[in-house]
């Protein structure tokens, strides 16, 4: 038996010091291969991850998306390398969030400080829709170009919910639901009819900031006033002849006329993706002091972080992202850490496990500086209190300090349904959970006390965690949820940015000099040695810009999509449940 054991074992260590071998090898002819002429070429419209977790699942549905740090790691290197010329991005539809797109609008803009062109090229800005954010994006560019068929969709921004109310009062269906906050407002969905009177305010405000960050990113870019950009935006969408006139574009062009723009005289550039180009350009030097990367992306829950197998969406474990802390503070390398979130909220107790090990970390004498993504909102602001400093950027969803639990009670739609219950239980409160039974005069003052008592909680960590009264939060809690440029205004974040403000401020922590070297390293890993060794060898960079993957792969991948789109839209109308804001353990949060 051992004879056979160690047979096993010394053939798959055969096949491990193959493949490592003709890894290394292949590796070795593509980096460092840069051409001198290189335009590095970028589309914009596909999605891009924050992060990827660990996972199987998450691998085949996100696994080939681009990743925001590599995209932003990519730029930097291009802009500093002598063999690129140009950048290219494509852009039509924009499918990043405000956050995103400002900080990939800042990567662009470095880029070209260092004297090189930058241009974007569009078919159209949303074509039949709105492209606000495709076109905010572009303007960060040297020169915008849109097909002479194409159109400009900069119509503004619309909130638009939906209100279920109606439709459980024909089902039969009563929601029993309460909130602290009186802007906490997920429940609104369920139980009203139309907006009240501070859901609107709250929407109405976060869409006037966002709008205006928009409108002076534009004004700035296209050198026009404030209410030139807002009168254009009155009068969209427009044609792409009508945007040139009103100056919001540099040109009519094709694909084709745009890039043969530096065709014409001399010799003819190499055109390389901007991740095959980072994979060519190979690793950064390995100097500096280590700073871990901790990423905080989707619903927080208990448990592990993964991919949710009917929406497709990441969670945020608190078993995962507690388990990187404590690693972080174990490795006497890591002289920081950047807590990277990017999460709407969810459990109340997981948020507070996390919460309790970045509290632990900086203890221990580990920094802790917080950079947000899109959205950093309830219990995704929640596990950054304890940070030495928050960054947000200007269009950051973040806030929300609020807290909402409840029941549907179902009793009703059963009957129309000709179904019955009948129960037996012990205990004075078994019932509290029963989407069968309303609550009783003990069971309501209990779960109104477990209301309080979280958003207290709440309250009182983010006074703790700000350095603000608690006067001073309760004033701007209430579940009301700002952007980062608000947000900065009232003290939730200390200053606005990306990963590069986020490192700034870590050089300050540490009292290093403002352009000393760093290293971020993922923790945990984000993929194991030996499944990285084989998506190495199976798929060597190539010239060209085709996805090689398999039939099989390629049906799967679209039938999960297909079914994750589903998903979404009965979540969008309330139809299943999510685990947006901070929820107090219980119904709601089933």
């Amino acid at each position: 038996m051992r004879r056979v054991l160690g047979r096993i074992l010394a053939t798959i260590g055969g096949v491990v010091v193959v493949l490592a071998a003709l890894a290394t090898g292949s590796r070795l002819l593509w980096r460092g291969h840069v051409p001198s002429r290189t335009v590095v070429e970028i589309d914009f419209d596909q999605p891009l991850a924050e992060f990827v977790p660990d996972d199987p699942l998450a691998g085949l549905l996100h696994g080939r998306r681009p990743r925001l740090r590599d995209v932003l790691d990519g730029l930097q290197r291009a802009s500093q390398d002598e063999h690129v010329i140009a950048l290219v991005g494509h852009i039509s539809i924009g499918a990043a969030g405000l956050g995103q797109i400002q900080e990939l609008r800042d990567a662009v803009k470095a880029f070209r400080a260092g004297g090189k062109r930058a241009v974007a090229f569009g078919e159209a800005f949303g074509e039949s829709g709105p492209g606000n954010g495709a076109y905010y994006l572009a303007t960060a560019f040297d020169e915008i170009y849109v097909q002479p068929s194409g159109d400009l969709g900069l119509t503004g921004l619309m909130a638009e919910t939906p209100f279920l109310r109606g439709t459980l009062d024909k089902l039969g269906i009563v929601p029993r639901f309460s909130a602290r906050g009186k802007y906490k407002t997920a429940v609104n969905l369920f139980t009203e009819r139309h907006f009240t009177e501070a859901h609107r305010e709250a929407a109405s405000q976060l869409l006037a900031s966002q709008f205006g960050q928009i409108v002076r990113g534009i004004a700035e870019a296209r050198k026009l006033s404030e209410d030139e950009v807002r009168a254009i935006v009155d009068q969209a969408p427009l044609s792409a002849q009508q945007a040139l006139d009103a100056h919001l574009i540099d040109g009519l062009a094709y694909r084709d006329e745009v890039y043969a723009k530096w065709e014409s005289g001399g010799e003819k550039p190499t055109r390389i993706p901007l991740l095959r180009y980072l994979d060519r350009a190979g690793p950064p030097p390995a100097h500096g002091d280590i700073v871990a990367l901790i990423h905080g992306v989707g619903t927080v829950q208990r448990g592990k972080s993964g991919v949710d197998p009917l929406s497709g969406d990441v969670s945020m474990g608190s078993d995962t992202v507690s388990a990187a802390f404590r690693s972080a503070v174990d490795d006497s390398d890591v002289r920081a850490i950047v807590f990277r979130i990017d999460s709407p909220g969810g459990s109340y107790v997981a948020s507070d496990t996390i919460w309790r090990e970045v509290s632990r970390a900086r203890a221990a004498g580990k920094p802790v500086i917080v950079s947000m993504g899109n959205v950093a909102a309830s219990g995704g602001y929640f596990v950054a209190l304890p940070a030495d400093r928050i960054v947000a950027q200007p269009g950051t969803i973040t806030g929300s300090i609020g807290v909402f639990s409840g029941k549907m009670l179902l009793g009703s739609f059963f009957d129309k349904l000709g179904v019955t219950f009948d129960e037996v239980h012990t205990g004075a409160n078994a019932t509290i959970w029963s989407s069968l039974q309303d609550f009783t005069p003990a069971e309501k003052a209990r779960f109104e006390a477990e209301l309080d008592r979280v958003y207290d909680d709440f309250t009182s960590k983010a006074a703790e965690g700000r350095k603000l009264s608690k006067e001073k939060v309760l004033e701007i809690a209430q579940g009301r949820v700002w952007t980062g440029e608000d947000a900065l205004g009232l003290g939730l974040v200390d200053a606005l940015g990306g990963y590069g403000e986020a490192l700034g401020m870590v050089r300050e922590t540490l009292g290093l000099k403002p352009d000393a070297p760093l290293r971020l390293q993922p923790f945990p890993p984000s993929r194991g040695f030996f499944t990285s060794l084989v998506e190495r060898v199976i798929s060597p960079p190539d010239d060209d810009d085709t996805d090689d993957e398999d039939g099989a792969t390629a049906t799967l991948r679209a039938a999960l999509e297909a079914m994750h789109a589903v998903t979404r839209a009965l979540r969008a109308v309330g139809l299943l449940a999510d685990q947006g804001p901070l929820l107090v353990p219980g119904a709601a949060a089933h």
